[in-house]
């Protein structure tokens, strides 16, 4: 999910909820501590340099249970970070605390409330890395008899 797509999501929504993908939210008196740009500048495996610039979001949950955060306030905080710190529409990368290390989520909406999506690594240049590609999985009762040997018909 894009800057632009939450902004425009915030703009009619309720309320501001984020759901992990087991199902557990993250609890409703969370905070947004950050909202700011991160940009990375990497080579990888192939010697390919590579640039990356995502907007960030970190939640954050502490012991004042009474707060929420409303569409209204997070549309404002987005607002403000777009003017002081020039924010691109670029994906959001959200930072959340997990139950040893923080996680990083990519960002989705259900129509109801914000997904943490699981992010995983990758190889960017596995047709340099001696990676081998995956072997194809085939049922046997799949594969076709036509232009096989059959009983008796003097091919084996």
């Amino acid at each position: 999910m894009k800057l632009s797509d939450i902004k425009v999501i915030l703009e009619t929504a309720t309320n501001v909820n984020f759901m992990l993908a087991d199902g557990t939210y993250v609890p409703e008196h969370f905070h947004v501590t950050e909202v700011g740009e991160v940009a990375k500048k990497f080579i990888d495996c192939g010697g390919t340099v590579r640039t990356e610039t995502v907007v960030n979001f970190q939640l954050w949950d502490a012991d004042d249970y009474e707060h929420r955060l409303k569409p209204a306030k997070l549309l404002n905080i987005i607002k403000l970070s777009e003017e002081v710190l020039g924010l691109a529409d670029n994906e959001i990368e959200v930072e959340y605390q997990g139950t040893e290390t923080i996680g990083k989520y990519s960002l989705d909406f259900n129509g109801t409330d914000f997904m943490l999506l699981p992010t995983k690594t990758a190889c960017l240049a596995q047709d340099q890395c001696g990676i081998p590609p995956k072997k194809q999985k085939v049922e046997l009762g799949s594969i076709s008899a036509s232009g096989s040997c059959t009983p008796g018909g003097g091919c084996c």
